[in-house]
């Protein structure tokens, strides 16, 4: 396994850094390509004073072929991808679904097509629990139906896993392990790297941490009147650090076992379901911060309740995800600290 090289694209936003990372503490080489639309050069310093070792950088777009050729051709051999190239905001792809479709689709396509040209051995590929869509019970295995979306985000999801799919039974000798994410949460608990959106968060966490540190006046939680015990969506919450320490055994599964099928899923999440107040009320209760909060209308897009059953990664992958919920409102803390600047 030494020197095996892993491209990871868009490898310095948030999910991708924190992957980084973990991939090379377990001895693999790194190259990153990445745009920077939603995320800073700098991070390639945090990811550095962690694991002592500063990953090949290229500044460029996957949905450029010639790009990527060039990449492939130049920071090679490549022998694994993992693919985080893509837009993420359900709100922002509701309004802008062309932006959505071409940044989530055009890219994978042109890496599905490379790929067999330079020998790349697998990809990884980033998905979302947005697939099954509002889901029929909870919580939810790999055998639940995949639902009509409910966001352009959330088409972009099944489409990329539909296209992973059938390129894959149409021969091409490539293996794929697809992730459907629950929802990633918190940073590293360095404080070195974490989620340091570009403008307005369109996630819940760096604006609930961005409201206690002052930068926001109110957290906007959309809807209260949803079945649940409290009436706010509920979540499956999992660490940063946990899900990038999936990829680095998926990667390693695909690239060092010859036995296993070439396409396979694995739902990654905590198997409990947390309401969006429970987790404001974690936050309150881990730092002692109070976040100000208001209740404005349910969001467009939104799933009332969704949780994973995480046993077939449990067991396959030898893969859990352990950290308390109360430590990774610790560490995003500390991360909101840290890049908070000083009044």
């Amino acid at each position: 396994m030494s020197n095996t090289k892993i491209l990871v694209t868009g490898g310095t936003g948030y999910i991708g850094s924190h992957t980084v990372v973990e991939l090379q503490q377990a001895g693999y080489d790194v190259v990153i390509i990445d745009n920077l639309s939603n995320s800073n050069i700098g991070v390639l310093d945090g990811i550095q004073r962690i694991s002592g070792i500063r990953p090949e950088f290229l500044q460029g777009d996957i949905n450029d072929i010639r790009t990527l050729r060039d990449l492939f051709s130049t920071h090679g051999p490549i022998k694994g991808i993992i693919n985080f190239a893509a837009s993420k905001a359900v709100g922002e792809s509701v309004q802008k679904p062309i932006l959505y479709y071409r940044n989530n689709l055009v890219g994978l396509l042109n890496l599905l097509e490379v790929m067999p040209e330079y020998d790349v051995k697998g990809i990884v590929f980033s998905s979302s629990c947005t697939v099954y869509g509002e889901p029929d019970k909870n919580p939810i295995d790999e055998s639940a139906p995949i639902k009509p979306a409910t966001s352009p985000y959330g088409n972009t999801k099944q489409i990329s896993e539909e296209i992973i799919s059938d390129v894959i039974h149409a021969g091409s000798p490539i293996k794929s392990i697809l992730l459907r994410y629950f929802n990633p949460v918190g940073a590293h608990p360095s404080a070195e790297i974490g989620e340091l959106p570009i403008g307005v968060p369109q996630n819940l966490i760096p604006y609930l941490t961005q409201t206690a540190a002052g930068i926001r006046p109110l957290l906007t939680i959309f809807g209260n009147d949803y079945d649940t015990p409290d009436g706010t969506c509920i979540r499956d919450f999992i660490d940063v650090v946990d899900l990038a320490r999936a990829h680095v055994i998926a990667m390693r599964r695909m690239l060092d076992r010859n036995d296993t099928a070439p396409l396979e899923i694995f739902n990654l999440g905590t198997g409990r379901g947390l309401s969006v107040m429970q987790l404001i009320q974690s936050f309150e209760r881990a730092t002692g911060v109070k976040v100000p909060y208001t209740i404005g209308p349910r969001r467009k897009g939104d799933i009332e309740k969704i949780w994973a059953d995480p046993t077939k990664a449990n067991e396959v992958l030898g893969w859990k995800a352990d950290t308390d919920i109360d430590q990774t409102m610790r560490n995003a803390w500390k991360w909101q600290l840290k890049v908070t600047p000083a009044k």
